[in-house]
């Protein structure tokens, strides 16, 4: 199936007239008072409808309101649910009354469901008038969402208004196209374990299909190192469907004297040959991150590249291993992975994405490059700058040995794209470098090949995610390539979510039908998503 490329949220337009009757001033002229005008805007949203959320917006509908027969209120709305999978994912319906654009009021109206119709996907809303008033100006009303537990994420809810009545006892007709949402898992959100924020998306699927995220806790802010920051790792044995509760997995102490010993920005990489899953992470011992950290070796002086490793399946993890002497320069200010996941080539060598800081002299200039292992985690070797000003970066295999590195780019809304034939000792420039895959000017994306990723053989399509955007970090969309890169059509493009977010998220191949995605949403901090792979892809 070939989904549409994202579009702009469609207006549709209907409009009400509500004329009142003149009014006599005077012996001669008559002055007739102004009509009350309503115009009824239904707004898509490409959001997701998340498990875990008390609320999902599913569609705006915006009310503009002019004259001085205000306010009029609304009394009745009725709506559609037949784009939806299954009713019974459904808890229970809302109405907000008020926010702008992008946020909903706090104030939730509740709503009256008709049983009956209800089974026949027909929802009828009827409101309070004294809290549903119109007033001059735009009125933005929300239909939302709550999910029941056991909601089937795999499932889709479709909602479209059929008539909105008036206090006056007008109502209008609206016809639009059915708003089809895709279900996830909020997998973490502000205040979940009395964590301030979570960020920094790592995901991954072991041999054995289980899957493996990866994230910064964030205990007391949203701020990068140093701070008290730990890797979390969240766990699935069945797809995503369910998961296990947060383990920390990478924790280096919490001295408020050396700002905490954060560490974060994990990667997660599996060993497809022995089974072992590897992190890495950055520790700041004091003021180590991305500002403080300067050229040399000991935890006092720079930043650390630290790993931990499981060998059941992520049941239980290592104590840090510390892999600085091995990997970094001493002259340089700083050395540490991708963030995202990593991956293993046809003949075993075990590749992070990585970025390192070059010397005061040289301005600190970043550059993405590689790390990579050829006996299973032993010993680690570091390649040379792929390309200046460029960050957070993925790396796939193309063709044997022939690795691709997507690169974060920090002076345009472009990426950086850079390939290698001898494990990133010399770069070349791919084609589409600068030029197809844009990004609001710095961020980090995800790119996976679908075959290779899970260990598989044969000719590969490329999976990228980011913002499509050239400004905001919003649009979270997947991009599909079948010819290794070199283009990106619109038609193997879907859009997720919409909404403003920090924008980073990591894919993985769950199995060789469904895409898995973790990434940093509009709907909540950590948002999960399976998608089928037929949504993307020809077959």
């Amino acid at each position: 199936m070939l989904f549409q490329p994202f579009r702009t949220s469609a207006i549709l337009a209907c409009i009400i007239s509500l004329t009142a009757p003149a009014v006599a001033n005077g012996p001669v002229d008559t002055v007739e008072s102004s009509p009350a005008s309503l115009n009824v805007d239904v707004v898509p949203l490409a959001l997701p409808v998340l498990k875990g959320n008390d609320t999902c917006p599913l569609v705006r509908l915006d009310i503009q309101a002019t004259g001085e027969h205000l306010p009029i209120s609304l009394s009745r709305i009725v709506a559609s649910l037949d784009g939806t999978t299954d009713i019974a994912d459904l808890a229970s319906l809302q109405i907000h009354c008020g926010g702008t654009n992008n946020r909903l009021s706090q104030a939730a109206i509740g709503a009256e469901l008709d049983v009956t119709a209800a089974a026949a996907k027909r929802i009828t809303f009827k409101l309070d008038q004294k809290i549903s008033s119109l007033r001059e100006g735009t009125n933005h009303i929300w239909i939302t969402a709550t999910l029941n537990d056991n909601a089937d994420i795999d499932h889709r809810v479709g909602i479209s208004c059929r008539s909105v009545e008036f206090s006056d006892k007008s109502t209008t007709a609206v016809d639009h196209p059915t708003t089809t949402q895709r279900l996830g898992i909020a997998l973490r959100n502000h205040g979940d374990d009395d964590v301030h924020t979570y960020r920094i998306p790592g995901l991954a699927t072991t041999n054995k299909g289980t899957l493996i995220g990866v994230y910064d806790i964030r205990h007391n802010s949203h701020g990068d190192l140093p701070g008290h920051i730990d890797v979390g790792m969240s766990r699935s044995t069945n797809g995503g469907i369910t998961w296990d509760d947060m383990v920390t997995i990478m924790d280096m102490g919490d001295d408020p004297n050396w700002h905490y010993d954060g560490i974060g920005d994990p990667a997660v990489l599996v060993d497809r040959n022995t089974g072992t899953i590897w992190v890495a992470a950055l520790w700041s011992h004091g003021n180590q991150g991305w500002k403080g950290s300067g050229p040399g070796m000991l935890p006092e002086e720079t930043g650390q590249i630290m790993l931990t490793r499981s060998d059941d399946d992520g049941i239980t993890w290592s104590q840090p291993i510390n892999i600085t002497n091995q990997i970094k320069d001493p002259s340089w200010c700083l050395m540490l992975q991708g963030p995202g996941n990593g991956i293993t080539m046809h003949d075993g060598t075990l590749v992070f994405a990585a970025q390192f800081q070059d010397t005061p002299q040289n301005q600190r200039m970043p550059r993405s490059t590689i790390i990579y292992s050829r006996d299973h985690g032993d010993t680690w070797h570091t390649g040379t700058g792929a390309f200046h000003d460029t960050t957070e970066a993925q790396v796939v295999e193309i063709e044997p040995g022939v690795l691709m590195l997507n690169c974060r780019y920090d002076l345009e809304d472009n990426r950086v794209v850079m390939v290698t034939r001898d494990m990133g000792q010399t770069w070349t420039e791919h084609p589409t470098s600068r030029k197809t895959l844009i990004e609001p000017t710095s961020c980090m994306a995800s790119l996976i090949s679908i075959n290779r990723e899970p260990g598989q053989n044969g000719n590969s399509w490329l999976l990228f995610s980011n913002p499509n955007s050239h400004k905001g970090r919003n649009h979270m969309t997947i991009k599909a390539s079948s010819d290794n890169g070199m283009t990106w059509p619109t038609q193997h493009q879907l859009l997720i979510d919409e909404g403003n977010s920090a924008g980073y998220s990591c894919l993985t191949m769950i199995d060789e039908h469904t895409i898995g995605i973790l990434y940093e949403g509009s709907q909540s901090q950590l948002t999960f998503q399976r998608i089928p792979l037929n949504d993307l892809k020809d077959e």
